[in-house]
């Protein structure tokens, strides 16, 4: 029967763990903070807010909203950064992309101070992903990946993983933090060439094409373990996955589901990676 690993329970076991390190921090006489700069209403942004906002609330984590209207300056963004890296008080930012169009994106993420960059968005925090140094932060939907495999007792060490996905948010990154747990990693991508059967190889398959359904039976193996990382609106309305669930889940061992897996988990480890901050 095939496995459903379930971010609730994944979420559950950190909570219990980042509240005892928060009770640690407070009798100190410190409060880890989150600060939050999203520009204009984007409707995905507000949502991650509202969302990331009650976990920070639930584990004792304070926020500090810097809410700036779309048409706001380029300079203006770079001072409220200015003022984040300046403020002790402050111990990581997430700050919300894409930017506007009249704003270079290279110059404003790599303001921010790489330790306080715990959504792995800073040159600074990747170099620290891929030269395995303590650096800043890894992207918060990469590690996830590995709190969901670490939770369920999926070790990676000498398993063969496709990555579908190379983007810095998630393909690259994730493929760096396996290869240091000592996987062998291929990644797929737009010209990979017959990536059904490439993929059918995988022990581990993580999926993060960012297309609805597009993984369907042809690339799953029986012993395969699949995380999917994808979260997409489908045609009839529903939250979809980068994976065709229904035709994957007779077939391989153990699957993340969407809703309720990886997506369910990205935003714990945004306040995990805030409270390690507020430790160092």
């Amino acid at each position: 029967m095939t496995q459903i690993l379930d971010g609730k329970q994944v979420v559950k076991a950190l909570n219990e763990s980042l509240k005892k390190d928060v009770e640690a921090l407070t009798g100190k006489g410190i409060t880890p903070t989150l600060a939050i700069v999203r520009i204009g209403e984007r409707q995905d942004d507000i949502s991650y807010e509202r969302g990331a906002t009650k976990r920070c609330n639930t584990i004792g984590v304070s926020v500090k909203n810097y809410i700036l209207p779309n048409d706001t300056t380029q300079d203006k963004l770079l001072s409220v950064i200015d003022e984040i890296n300046g403020d002790n008080s402050i111990h990581g930012c997430l700050l919300f992309r894409p930017f506007p169009k009249h704003m270079n994106d290279n110059l404003i993420r790599n303001r921010l101070l790489p330790e306080k960059d715990i959504d792995g968005i800073t040159d600074g925090s990747l170099a620290g992903v891929f030269t395995g140094n303590a650096t800043g932060f890894p992207p918060c939907t990469a590690q996830a990946c590995l709190e969901v495999m670490d939770y369920f007792e999926i070790n990676p060490e000498g398993k063969n993983v496709v990555v579908i996905g190379r983007s810095l948010v998630v393909g690259k990154p994730v493929a760096i933090m396996l290869i240091q747990k000592n996987a062998t990693v291929t990644i797929c991508h737009t010209k990979t060439t017959d990536m059904p059967a490439v993929c059918r190889e995988a022990d581990i398959l993580i999926v993060a094409a960012g297309r609805a359904n597009i993984v369907g039976k042809d690339y799953f193996n029986k012993n395969q373990i699949v995380i999917d990382v994808g979260i997409n609106v489908s045609e009839s309305g529903k939250l979809c996955g980068d994976v065709n669930f229904e035709e994957a889940e007779p077939i391989v061992s153990a699957i993340t589901p969407v809703p309720g897996g990886i997506g369910t988990v990205t935003t714990t480890v945004l306040v995990k990676h805030v409270i390690k901050a507020a430790q160092i």
